[in-house]
This record gives C-alpha cells, structure tokens and sequence, in this order.
C-alpha cells in the first residue's frame, strides 16, 4: 500500500502473474479499472497512480463515506461543512445567494475510489484523455474534457461483488461543488442530487462478459448521489435524462464508464479469474509461431511479434484487410496512386497493416486462438473478442458514437470492422 500525504491509503500495487504472486494472501481483490486504448501499458511506461489499469484491493482501514444531513445555506463557500477539511460534503449551488449543502459522514462498510484527472491526493486513478491509434508518447490532448475529480468508486467491504459508482469525487478539502448552472434536482421534492458538467456515463453488459455471449446494452448517466438516468439530449446539456427504474449503479463484469475523454472497462475479481491470463496470450502467440507460418511472397518465415516496433523486420506479418490474407513485408501489387496493395493471392486490392496481439487481458471475453484482426489497426484476438468490441458504441465527444479496438482506441473502419486472418501454414 502507498500512504498518500492526507495518511490515507493509496492500493497501487504492479501486476504480477498469480502463478508467483508476492502479495499478501488476506488482500481482497475487489476487481480492476482498465483504460481502454492500451495494449497493457501507457506509452511512457505505468508510474504510481497514473497508469492503463488500477486493481482496487479492500483496504486495510475503512475510508468509505455515506450520506448523512442536508441544510440550505445563504453563502455555501463560508459554511462550516465546507470550511471543515475533515468533513465530506457536497455543495449544490442553486442561485448566487442559495445552496445546499449535503454532509457525508464516515461509512465503516465500504472503501472509496476515487478516478480523475487531477494528480492532487484524493485521486487514487489519475486519467488522461486517451488518443487514438499508435501511442507514441508525444501526443498530448490540448485541453482535457475529463473532469479533475470525474467519479468514485465505493466497493462493499462485506460483499466484495458490490461495487458502486458515482458521478464526481471529492477533492483535497473533501469537498464536491456542483455550480449554478449545472444540472441538479430534488428528489420527491425532498433529497437533492445532480449530474457533473460532460458527466459520467456507464453501459452494462447484456448477458455475461466473460464467456462471450454479452451484448452491447444502452448507455446511462451517473448522478452525484448515485442515481441511474437516461443520456441527456447532449453531453453538458442542463437537462437530466428520466430516472431509469431498475437501472443500478452497481458495476458488472464489463461495465464500461466513460468520463469524455477516456473510457474505462470494470472487471470484476470473479471475472478475471476466468479470463486468459497475460502469460496465455503469448501461449497463443508461440503456438501461431511454432506453425512457422510463411510469406508466399519473399516465402520467409513470419513471426507474430509481440509489440510493434517502428523498425521494418521482414518476419514481421502484415494483413491485407479486405480478404485477411497474411503475408511479409513487399512492394508486390502497389497501386501508385491509393498506396493500396494487390493480394498475391487473391488479386484483390486493399489496405495492408502490421499484424500485432491485444496483450491487455482484462478485454477477452474468452479464451482462444487470436483468429481476427481489427480494422484498420491489425490487433489480432480471438474471434468473439474481436466481435464483441465492434458491436459496442463508445461515446466520442458531445454526441457521436462508434465502435473502436480496445486495444489502441482506433475507429473501426468498414463493415463489420474486422476481418478473419488466413495464415499461410500448418495452423489451417
């Protein structure tokens, strides 16, 4: 565990294979937040809380808070709750001269997670605007639309299946301030609750995750309190969506949260225990290699490597994206003009990409040979995989939606998105 400066507990602890695991036995897994747009690591490398993924393990001490008495207030700023560092409240500003101030009090059953861009203390997850394609490093987004403070997490220490999300976190003073004009409402003209400015939007899996049998469901809004709402008209629109009965705000395996700008995948503890392991996807990668599949081209050896490297290798396979046939690095079929290439073996002409494996676990939905490949991108994996994520619309900005490679976040291209990969060797 990592002690931040305010004496709590940060769970920042590196991914080890569960085969030679040095972690304490008694720690509780409760699941695993994964960034979607990272073949298992940020370009520069994952350092303390800023990194492709985030295990939240039950913490030693409880740091969980529930919602305890609200009072309306004629200068919220110069309030005692506010000015109180210890104390956890949340501010809804109503007019210049009005506000309501809800007080939170310590919840000895739950743990809090907290996920934003900010990399001040109470963000246990920091997350920056993911850039799709090849992640170089160098790309940075101008300016963020994720929120400083975007979401919290608060997992059941009792029943470490349950946990729950809410919309904004609160920040060094333990304070949450939703301003005037945004979105905010009393329920049964009683409890007050709201939504953040681009809010945080989650999508349940229809069926099981794991297994590869789920369905791409509908996208719903997160409130400050915990409500579960239709998507408003637009992103930031002030307008709340209708409350969406028996809709939860509890995470399944393979929710996903999108904070505009990133979208993360939850992955439950139960879940994972049943996906591929890192170690079985290279399996998979040895076993293609081991078939020595070959160029019919240069008729050399290719093999699947297992991150792209910018230097041109002649094993290095490519795929022809519109049959999927694979084949080595040539100048065979090029068409001066599109840059596209003739198939050799099928004359047709398309689009040609490196082949490279989805190394990030946490997106299988099942176990296999890595059979597909996205398109435009060339990640290979196994056939459901591939055909699950290009059925699931992400949210792209105030109102867009399309499917993209969890892998490196590229817009799928074509239809269906993916093609079938045809190697040249004892594996067909």
């Amino acid at each position: 565990m990592v002690k931040r400066s305010d004496g709590s507990e940060s769970p920042i602890l590196e991914e080890r294979d569960s085969s030679n695991s040095e972690k304490p036995k008694q720690l509780v897994k409760y699941g695993e937040l994964v960034i979607l747009g990272y073949n298992g690591f940020l370009p520069q490398g994952d350092r303390g809380r800023k990194r492709s993924k985030f295990v939240l393990y039950k913490r030693q001490e409880p740091n969980g808070v529930k919602r305890s008495r609200h009072y309306e207030v004629k200068t919220p700023h110069s309030s005692q709750a506010i000015l109180d560092a210890k104390q956890h409240s949340i501010s809804y500003t109503l007019s210049r001269n009005h506000a309501v101030i809800v007080e939170y009090t310590p919840d000895e059953s739950t743990d809090m997670f907290q996920i934003g861009r900010s990399s001040e203390a109470p963000i246990d997850f920091v997350v920056m605007d993911t850039i799709p394609g090849e992640k170089t490093g160098d790309n940075k987004v101008m300016q963020s639309t994720i929120s400083r403070f975007a979401c919290r997490i608060l997992a059941d220490r009792n029943n470490p299946k349950i946990a729950r999300i809410y919309a904004a976190g609160f920040d060094t003073s333990r304070n949450i301030f939703l301003g005037e004009k945004a979105s905010k409402w009393r329920e049964n003209g009683y409890e007050i609750d709201g939504l953040t400015t681009n809010g945080v939007l989650i999508m349940h899996p229809k069926g099981s995750f794991c297994g590869g049998e789920a369905k791409c469901n509908y996208w719903l809004e997160a409130s400050v309190g915990g409500g579960v709402h239709a998507l408003r008209e637009s992103r930031s629109a002030q307008r709340k969506g209708q409350v969406m009965e028996g809709e939860s705000n509890i995470l399944q395996d393979g929710t996903l949260i999108d904070l505009c700008g990133a979208t993360l995948l939850w992955r439950s503890a139960e879940g994972l225990a049943k996906s591929p392991s890192k170690r079985d996807l290279e399996r998979e990668i040895d076993e293609i290699n081991a078939g020595r599949p070959q160029c019919p081209v240069g008729l050399n050896t290719l093999v699947i490597p297992r991150k792209v490297t910018p230097n041109e290798s002649q094993q290095q396979p490519y795929v022809y994206l519109n049959c999927g046939h694979v084949q080595g690095h040539h100048d065979w079929g090029q068409d001066k003009d599109s840059g596209d290439r003739k198939c050799p073996i099928c004359l047709e002409l398309g689009r040609v990409v490196k082949v490279c494996m989805g190394l990030e676990p946490a997106f299988y939905v099942d176990s296999g040979p890595p059979t597909y490949a996205f398109n435009p991108c060339g990640h290979m994996a196994t056939e459901k995989t591939v055909k699950y994520w290009a059925s699931v619309a992400i949210p792209h900005g105030t109102n867009d939606f399309y499917a993209v490679c969890p892998f490196c976040a590229s817009p799928l291209a074509g239809n269906p998105g993916y093609v079938k990969l045809i190697f040249q060797d004892n594996v067909d």
